[in-house]
């Protein structure tokens, strides 16, 4: 076991759980922002592989236990067809994942989070008919950056924030899509053997970290859920995204 993390310090594995129960806290809060906040946190000290595969599976495991409190808030047929197209690009992007290099990973990773906290700053809900060719494009490009960089998130939260005005529907579309992709993501990492042994113990460490924050966030959601919870989240994801970036080219 110790061999498994011999590149990895105990304040690296301090770090992940910190970073987990934040993200985590704002998924439950807001129905967005796992990955856009844990991912380039872990992506400082972890491989590509290693950070994407924890994220995915925790995405999945926390999803399903509370799959009662967001399922048939939405409509589930005017989706199908992004999540058939997500799947594919998903499978797509893994093979992306393999090909780049970590500094190339946390470059993406940091213009990829700004440019969704951009985009939802501007955008502003309006309801909106759900599925049509740009759901499909929505449903494609997620899959793409759901296998290559485990964030399925800036298209599909933009989608989210134009068609569903209400926050109680918009957060449950964005959980119920995630969901869909982290088992997308989970099955092509496992199929690519990037899902190791290493990989494993460090889910099972972080999940604890991920629990309490999420029982936090559903908390926070029930009492301040319509509140400026919006402006708080986009400004501390793109403080996130802007720090990885500046590391990935100094």
């Amino acid at each position: 076991m110790f061999d498994l993390f011999s590149d990895i310090a105990n304040w690296h594995i301090a770090g992940m759980l910190v970073a987990i129960f934040i993200a985590a806290m704002l998924r439950a809060f807001t129905g967005f922002g796992f990955a856009l906040t844990a991912l380039p946190v872990l992506s400082m000290f972890l491989m590509p592989s290693t950070s994407v595969s924890i994220i995915a599976s925790l995405t999945l495991l926390i999803s399903l236990p509370t799959l009662k409190s967001y399922w048939g808030v939405v409509p589930f047929p005017p989706i199908a067809a992004m999540l058939v197209l997500s799947a594919i690009g998903t499978m797509g992007g893994v093979y992306i994942l393999l090909l780049i290099s970590p500094e190339t990973f946390k470059l993406a990773i940091g213009i990829t989070v700004m440019i969704a906290c951009v985009l939802l700053s501007r955008f502003r809900p309006r309801a909106r008919e759900i599925g049509g060719p740009l759901a499909w494009f929505v449903g494609l490009s997620s899959g793409l950056m759901n296998g290559a960089i485990a964030i399925p998130g800036p298209p599909v939260i933009v989608y989210a924030m134009a068609v569903f005005p209400e926050p109680v529907k918009s957060r449950a579309f964005l959980m119920l899509f995630f969901l869909f992709s982290a088992i997308f993501a989970v099955s092509g990492f496992a199929l690519e053997g990037i899902i190791r042994g290493q990989e494993l113990i460090l889910i099972a460490l972080a999940l604890p970290a991920m629990l309490a924050g999420d029982k936090l966030g559903f908390w926070l959601f029930k009492h301040y859920g319509n509140n400026a919870y919006r402006k708080i989240a986009i400004s501390a994801l793109f403080a996130i995204g802007a720090t990885v970036t500046v590391k990935a080219i100094v």
